[in-house]
């Protein structure tokens, strides 16, 4: 079944939802403000489905901690803007399709966005929400605590991050292991009151570097001059996309190279240039976040998942799980049920 809502009635459900939250609730939220710094809880209107929308705000800095399941698909019809909206978001999807941002998927949204045309998104019952969104009020805000990371981006970037005269930056690319690692600490967060506040700042920044230095890796390859051509860019990326389709049972590295008609060599070399890894990292890396994404669904257990993704010996799959996020998967299926 599907929910279909304009949006003014989308958030009219949720307003009415969270005034009604029980006084003690309340309280709990009014108690965690103080001068300069705000946060509140909304929950998920009962119709639609259960879990919450934390919103934290402090010095220029608004961070959404988005964690909730729809029962239903609900989809939500924008209407025409009616005046050019300026973003500054850097996202971070850890599980579950929202809007047009899937699972294990990294953003940045930045500048004067002057789309003009109505739109709608979905989001899916079959898994949950679990996102990171954090929202800057202004460019000083992302400029000052990291200018040394923002000196090693390309000119075109920094510009549009620097000078907000409305040019748009729109990047999306995985969620990286260091990322994730930040995010997991961030959603855990073990402190309270003004300690919190400062170990959250410093999450956000983590987080900010890390994306600018995947942008910074990712725009690298087209200064190295000579050895790619637009040719060979187009046979690596059908190659990426092979290796993908066939996850759980690759070809060699030689197979996969006749496949698009480069040499291994070319295809080895180039494929490091052009996506940062080699091309068994990169598998290795989509792999371990497929695992990661089917267990947060907690629909399979540890050996259906490691069977899913290609690994026959589940010790080994454990063995690389552990490597990639810090736990052993039961441990992380565990804490997940039992939340």
């Amino acid at each position: 079944m599907t929910i279909a809502l304009s949006r003014s009635d989308y958030d009219l459900l949720w307003q009415q939802a969270n005034q009604l939250l029980p006084l003690s609730e309340q309280a709990d939220c009014a108690a965690t403000r103080s001068p300069g710094y705000a946060e509140n809880i909304s929950h998920v209107p009962q119709r639609l489905g259960k879990g919450y929308i934390q919103n934290i705000q402090w010095n220029g800095i608004q961070l959404r901690l988005f964690n909730y399941q729809f029962h239903d698909d609900v989809l939500v019809q924008e209407p025409v803007p009616d005046a050019v909206s300026t973003c500054r978001e850097l996202g971070f999807n850890l599980s579950g399709n929202l809007g047009d941002k899937r699972t294990g998927e990294s953003f940045i949204e930045w500048g004067d966005d002057d789309d003009d045309e109505a739109c709608t998104w979905v989001t899916y019952a079959n898994a949950p929400v679990l996102k990171v969104d954090i929202h800057l009020e202004n460019a000083e805000v992302l400029c000052q605590p990291i200018d040394a990371s923002l000196k090693a981006l390309p000119m075109d970037v920094r510009q549009s991050l620097e000078d907000g005269d409305g040019q748009w930056l729109d990047e999306v690319n995985v969620i990286t292991p260091a990322m994730r690692a930040a995010l997991e600490q961030m959603l855990q967060c073990p402190f309270q009151g003004s300690t919190k506040q400062m170990y959250l700042e410093s999450k956000c920044l983590e987080l900010i570097a890390l994306k600018l230095e995947q942008i910074q890796q990712r725009t690298r390859p087209a200064k190295k001059a000579g050895l790619l051509n637009p040719d060979d860019v187009e046979r690596i990326q059908i190659a990426r996309d092979i290796l993908l389709e066939n996850a759980q049972n690759p070809p060699t590295l030689v197979a996969l190279a006749r496949q698009v008609s480069l040499n291994d060599y070319k295809l080895k070399v180039g494929f490091r240039q052009v996506f940062g890894t080699t091309v068994f990292g990169y598998l290795h890396r989509y792999r371990m976040e497929q695992a990661h994404r089917l267990l947060t669904e907690q629909r399979m257990n540890v050996k259906e998942v490691a069977q899913a993704v290609g690994y026959a010996n589940q010790s080994r799959f454990a063995s690389a799980f552990r490597k990639q996020f810090g736990l052993n998967p039961k441990t992380y299926l565990l804490s997940k049920r039992s939340v």
